[in-house]
């Protein structure tokens, strides 16, 4: 049993605990959070220890591996720190806001044998994998277009927004790492545009926008198309669309059930789409852990590393410049 600390009991963090927990190849050897209260709150309804510091976590000798969980800030800290206390790492997306902060903590544990995996769950997502596993089992023959849909049910609230570091790098990182993913090779030039089209006064007083789109284009010509939505009022939306030479492959939408209605009125009228990504991803999250157990205990290789983590941030970087200055942004113009 793989004994994994988890560091911040936020609403990520408290479903990271109770996953640990209850999965059959982990155990959950204490929690921590600078809200202490949390931290000790978690902890009594798991049945495990409140570290009194992040320190303590890994300093302690009965904690294999520590899963990351705090505010963006502190994760590359807290990556530097696990290393040098020799234990594997879960970490959170995205490593940091700031690119040059990626760098160096890469710099820092360069060389490491250690496993450092990042969150990017949705390659663990069940209609996602097998999307992939059927492109390159040659299904549709040669990969043509990768279309990503990924829409929040509702807008978060200002006090989210003033510290997510922006739309591209906070929710659409999940969509860069998921276009490298399935289209098999790196992005070579990305177009973004964005606007605050759901609330015009709230993205003007952040300087921020809430609804974007994305063209991203490989060396050999691959397409991708991502679109992102702050707001979908009939849930929280997530496909994914593969098309190549032979064929098209889906990764649908899930619902709470199946059952429709047919009246007068509609067909095939049926329950919105599930909630958020607690619900959506609640099984990607769970393969995640039995990823990272297989990291540490079979010394297999993270499905989502350090470096796929510092690539999806050179892409957001890309499509920020793009954005700003209305152009085809060559990823190779960004730098730290």
């Amino acid at each position: 049993m793989l004994r994994i600390a988890v560091l911040g009991c936020g609403r990520i963090g408290q479903m990271h605990a109770a996953n640990v927990a209850r999965h059959p190849r982990s155990t959950l050897a204490a929690v921590y959070d600078v809200h202490k209260p949390s931290a000790e709150r978690i902890a009594h309804d798991l049945g495990v220890k409140a570290a009194a510091s992040a320190e303590e976590i890994f300093a302690s000798k009965d904690v294999d591996a520590v899963l990351i969980a705090t505010a963006t800030p502190t994760h590359a800290d807290y990556i530097e720190m696990a290393i040098a206390a020799g234990k594997a790492v879960l970490c959170e997306k995205p490593i940091d806001l700031s690119l040059a902060r990626v760098e160096s903590c890469a710099a820092k544990i360069a060389g490491t044998s250690i496993p450092v995996q990042l969150g990017f769950n949705r390659r663990y997502d069940p209609g996602h994998a097998a999307a992939r596993a059927a492109l390159v089992a040659g299904e549709i023959g040669d990969l043509h277009q990768v279309i990503i849909t990924s829409r929040d049910p509702g807008i978060p609230p200002r006090s989210y927004l003033e510290a997510a570091g922006g739309l591209f790098r906070d929710m659409t990182i999940h969509d860069f790492d998921l276009a490298r993913f399935m289209l098999g090779e790196e992005p070579t030039e990305v177009f973004a545009i964005g606007g605050a089209l759901i609330d015009p006064a709230l993205g003007a007083a952040l300087n921020e926008i809430d609804s974007a789109m994305f063209i991203l284009r490989t060396a050999s010509g691959k397409q991708c198309h991502i679109n992102n939505s702050r707001t979908a009022v009939y849930g929280y939306d997530q496909r994914v669309e593969l098309m190549g030479s032979a064929g098209m492959i889906i990764s649908d939408n899930r619902k709470p059930h199946e059952m429709r209605r047919y009246s007068s009125k509609s067909v095939e009228a049926s329950e919105p789409y599930q909630f958020f990504f607690l619900e959506r991803y609640l099984e990607a999250f769970m393969a995640e852990i039995d990823g990272f157990v297989d990291c540490v205990e079979k010394g297999a290789a993270p499905l989502a590393s350090f470096e796929d983590g510092r690539r999806a941030l050179i892409l957001a970087e890309a499509a920020y410049i793009s954005m700003r200055e209305g152009r085809i942004v060559k990823v190779s113009e960004v730098n730290a």
